[in-house]
C-alpha cells in the first residue's frame, strides 16, 4: 500500500491527473504527491555502467542505449560517487599485464601507468580499473 512521502499517513484520496500520473492529496498534512517513479529504470542504468567498463564511450553508450549520452554521464558519475560505500577495507594487489606494461613502457611519459584492478565479488564477472598514478622503476 501507498504512503504519503511527507507524513507516512494512509489517509489519502485521488486528485486529479498530472501529466498522465495519477495525483494523491493527502487529508492529514493536506500533501499532494504521486507515486509512480520518474525516470529510466534501474537495468537500464546498470547495462550502461557494463559497457562503460567495456570500454565504450558515453556517446557510443547513448546511441546502443537509446539514451542522451549526457545521461550516461551523469549515471557514471553517480556510480562513482556511491563507489565508497564498496571500499573493500584490505589490501589491494596491483596486477600487471604484460601487453599493457610493454605498450605503455614504450611511451615517453614516465607517469600515469598502471591501474587497479578490482573484483567486484564472488560470482560476479564484473571487475573495475581504478585509475592511480604510478611512477615507472
Amino acid at each position: 500500500m501507498k504512503n504519503c512521502p511527507k507524513c507516512k499517513s494512509q489517509n489519502f484520496r485521488k486528485d486529479g491527473i498530472v501529466k498522465a500520473r495519477q495525483r494523491y492529496f493527502c487529508k492529514d498534512c493536506n500533501h499532494h504527491f504521486t507515486v509512480e517513479h520518474v525516470g529510466k529504470p534501474n537495468k537500464l542504468k546498470r547495462d550502461a555502467l557494463i559497457l562503460y567498463l567495456e570500454g565504450l564511450g558515453f556517446r557510443s553508450i547513448g546511441r546502443f542505449l537509446n539514451v542522451s549520452h549526457v545521461s550516461v554521464f551523469n549515471w557514471i558519475k553517480s556510480f562513482g560517487e556511491k563507489l565508497e560505500e564498496f571500499r573493500n577495507p584490505e589490501d589491494i594487489e596491483i596486477i600487471e599485464l604484460d601487453e599493457m606494461h610493454t605498450y605503455i613502457g614504450s611511451k615517453k611519459t614516465i607517469a600515469g601507468y598502471g591501474l587497479l584492478l578490482i573484483e567486484m565479488g564472488t560470482g560476479s564477472s564484473i571487475a573495475k580499473l581504478v585509475r592511480e598514478e604510478q611512477k615507472q622503476e
